[in-house]
């Protein structure tokens, strides 16, 4: 019988988990913590059945961690799944929503999904987020959407700001505040979400494990808005549709929390010394809370300093791009294109 090498084998299609080359997708460049590696290989071993019908545990889990009521909190196959949730619950075919411009990628299919007509914001010249115009262009639509930090740029909209915008915003009109990659802000600079959607009903709070925690191969998000809205969410619910690996990833990762904090910390030391070596270069970059750096567009399109250097970067067409914060070796590489493009145009 013919022997099947590794690259052969049908089953052998996990990316490689060690890839410095690797940053477009603001990817957490550490595996899974190996308490949380452990949960999760000793979790498939029941992988002959169903897991629980709705993911009540998980729920549980997620809310006694956040500081909320179980009835407050919905899951979904990643924060996307969330926003899709929510759009196919609260939108009907022709509705208006409100997005910055740019934005995470997903914004745009996810309208074009529920059949919504995007109405987009430019951001300021600072690579903000203008709730200002957005608030009046909510005043129209059915859902706005703010990400904070937003993405591409990691930017934070200040909490004065936040409240400015939410008073104006219509409270017939749904706000999803988008905190994927909350872990890594300050805490000087968060909103206290129990707070928010307790003075704001109108507030959908989506948060994902993909970032900080290392999980973006699990597909696991969450929700934290009013009992209401919640219900409504919780109606649409997709019967066995989260894994028992992501219930259990879930749970080794709180019980690993200083861990985990330790990652986060190393993260966001990575991301001010690159942006302080950018800096050096004299290369302007946007004060991001994420895993990542985004260069404004300057001069000619950031995408050709990283042509033939095999690293994956987002680049956007107006001429910026965004740089996953990865390891050392990551920076290294991203300062040695970079430092060579610039030094060619001077």
């Amino acid at each position: 019988m013919e022997q099947l090498t590794q690259t052969d084998r049908p089953y052998d299609v996990a990316p490689q988990t060690d890839d410095p080359l690797a940053l477009s997708l603001n990817e957490n460049p550490f595996a899974p913590l190996p308490a949380v590696h452990t949960a999760i290989v000793q979790a498939t071993a029941a992988a002959n059945r169903y897991p629980e019908f709705l993911p009540e545990r998980l729920r549980r889990l997620i809310a006694t961690h956040v500081g909320v009521e179980d009835e407050q909190v919905i899951v979904a196959a990643g924060a996307t799944g969330v926003v899709m949730q929510v759009l196919h619950t609260v939108t009907s075919p022709g509705d208006r929503i409100v997005l910055a411009t740019p934005t995470f990628d997903g914004y745009p299919i996810f309208a074009q999904m529920a059949r919504l007509t995007p109405v987009g914001v430019p951001l300021d010249r600072h690579g903000h987020q203008d709730l200002e115009t957005m608030a009046d262009a909510a005043a129209d639509a059915r859902v706005v959407v703010i990400c904070r930090p937003h993405n591409p740029t990691g930017t934070v909209a200040p909490t004065t700001q936040m409240r400015q915008f939410l008073n104006r915003v219509p409270s017939d009109v749904v706000v999803v505040i988008d905190e994927a990659y909350i872990e890594f802000v300050h805490p000087a600079y968060r909103l206290d979400c129990r707070k928010l959607v307790r003075r704001y009903p109108n507030v959908i709070v989506v948060r994902t494990f993909s970032k900080a925690y290392g999980l973006a191969g699990m597909r696991t998000g969450y929700g934290i808005c009013s009992p209401r809205s919640a219900a409504a969410l919780w109606a649409m619910q997709l019967p066995f549709g989260s894994t028992f690996t992501s219930l259990a990833a879930v749970a080794a990762s709180y019980a690993a929390e200083e861990q985990l904090q330790k990652r986060i910390r190393f993260i966001t030391a990575e991301r001010s010394y690159l942006r302080t070596r950018l800096g050096e270069l004299r290369v302007s970059s946007t004060e991001s809370h994420a895993n990542f750096v985004y260069l404004p567009p300057s001069g000619k399109p950031w995408r050709e300093a990283f042509e033939g250097t095999g690293l994956q970067v987002r680049s956007y067409s107006d001429g910026g791009v965004r740089i996953s914060v990865g390891a050392r070796r990551s920076t290294t590489a991203v300062l040695a294109a970079i430092g060579k493009s610039v030094g060619a145009d001077r």
